[in-house]
């Protein structure tokens, strides 16, 4: 939250990320889906992938830090433990921005152009078809996905991902909207932990 167009794309960094989430307009649009043949009771920990998919510059940001924390929490609230020694489970989560175009025509009343391009007016008619309002929608959608991965299998078992649109350019990132796009991600996650393996 790339699918490149020439001249852009695949945002290193999760500050970008966060910035398309917390400008969205309204909340993002979201989406999981999960390995049907995987029992989840038997995943009691977790910890985070070593190279997540957002940190290539180097070093760990702090939205990078606040996203971690927001999921360590939701995980935490379903009963897992983190265990960055041995964990059950590795979380990673990634980011994208894609431009769009989109170009949607809407008929006009023939009066609507006589009236507006009025100099036309008795000297000769538009064509057919000509009465066509053209709108076209340019604007930039962002994603971000995270991902949850059996570690010993090395297999992804569950993915959540929410996709928004921009409303404008601000690159701030409050913390509450990092915060909420978590929480409505992981609204959608139906598991919890059983508890610690008996010993």
């Amino acid at each position: 939250m790339r699918w490149l167009i020439p001249g852009r794309w695949l945002i290193p960094g999760l500050l970008t990320m966060i910035s398309v989430l917390s400008a969205c307009a309204s909340r993002p649009d979201i989406t999981t889906d999960y390995d049907h043949t995987i029992n989840f009771s038997t995943y009691h920990s977790f910890a985070f992938e070593p190279q997540l998919g957002t940190e290539t510059a180097g070093y760990t940001s702090l939205t990078t830090q606040r996203v971690k924390a927001a999921i360590q929490r939701e995980m935490t609230a379903r009963g897992y433990v983190y265990d960055e020694a041995t964990p059950d489970l590795l979380v990673n989560f990634s980011a994208k921005l894609e431009d769009k175009v989109n170009v949607t025509q809407t008929p006009v009343p023939m009066s609507y152009y006589y009236g507006y391009y009025g100099y036309r007016a008795g000297l000769y008619a538009p064509w057919p078809g000509y009465a066509l309002d053209t709108n076209i929608d340019r604007y930039t959608e962002g994603t971000i996905n995270i991902d949850l991965v059996d570690r010993a299998r090395r297999q992804m078992i569950w993915e959540g991902v929410a996709v928004g649109r921009i409303s404008g350019n601000s690159k701030q990132i409050p913390e509450e909207s990092i915060n909420q796009t978590v929480t409505d991600i992981f609204a959608k996650y139906p598991f919890r932990s059983a508890g610690p393996p008996t010993q």
